[in-house]
């Protein structure tokens, strides 16, 4: 990152998530087409998390790569198994030195891990590949791997289906974000979810009940 921001032909924009599940805004996708207007060719979104909601990005980009550091523990069990099956690559950082072995037993983690799921596409078989910021290694590899990926999926047309898809849920995303702002904000509801919150939290109300409760509050004057 130190290289890439002295770079003249690269852009950096931090983006903050302001609350926004899946460690991405509303507008990473604007931001992705307008970076693609301006002549930029090579986009990456980067973001944090391996829950259920952090895998959000999946649907904005052509390639979606998981990075995991060699750490000790079951890694596996750690990872939610969504994120995998979402996954196109899987790196693992910090090869080098000493986390040398750890990451290579990592890398056969996930390769026998990866051969368990359903494959998701015709072109492309998930990878597991290992790189060391500190030495270089593996880093050009993984750049042929991405080109790779890009020219079998363009050419089987899988690239093209995927970012149609992908408009599909950028406009329900939009919607369901804009609902759930409008039911938040609705006069009926908006003073009824801190004290139903609580009972909740408290255990005097099921989840359930508060949910059909503000429903019904919603439903009453929209």
């Amino acid at each position: 990152m130190t290289e890439l921001s002295r770079d003249l032909n690269a852009y950096i924009r931090p983006s903050p998530t302001r609350g926004t599940l899946g460690g991405v805004t509303r507008t990473t996708n604007e931001a992705i087409l307008l970076c693609e207007g301006g002549g930029y060719n090579i986009v990456l979104v980067e973001t944090v998390g391996v829950g259920q909601s952090e895998f959000a990005v999946a649907d904005m980009v052509d390639m979606f790569v998981l990075l995991l550091p060699p750490a000790g523990g079951d890694e596996l069990q750690g990872i939610k198994r969504g994120i995998i099956e979402m996954v196109d690559l899987v790196l693992i950082t910090k090869a080098d030195g000493d986390l040398t072995v750890p990451a290579r037993r990592i890398q056969a983690e996930y390769v026998s891990a990866l051969k368990l799921l359903q494959k998701r596409s015709k072109a492309w078989r998930p990878k597991v590949m290992r790189i060391s910021a500190k030495t270089g290694e593996g880093i050009s590899d993984v750049w042929d791997k991405m080109t790779e990926f890009q020219g079998l999926m363009l050419t089987s047309g899988e690239l093209l289906a995927k970012r149609r898809r992908q408009q599909k849920v950028w406009m329900w995303n939009i919607i369901q974000e804009s609902m759930l702002d409008h039911f938040r904000q609705h006069s009926e509801v908006k003073d009824q979810i801190p004290p139903l919150e609580d009972k909740v939290v408290n255990g005097i109300l099921s989840p359930g009940l508060a949910a059909d409760l503000l429903i019904r509050a919603f439903k009453k004057k929209s």
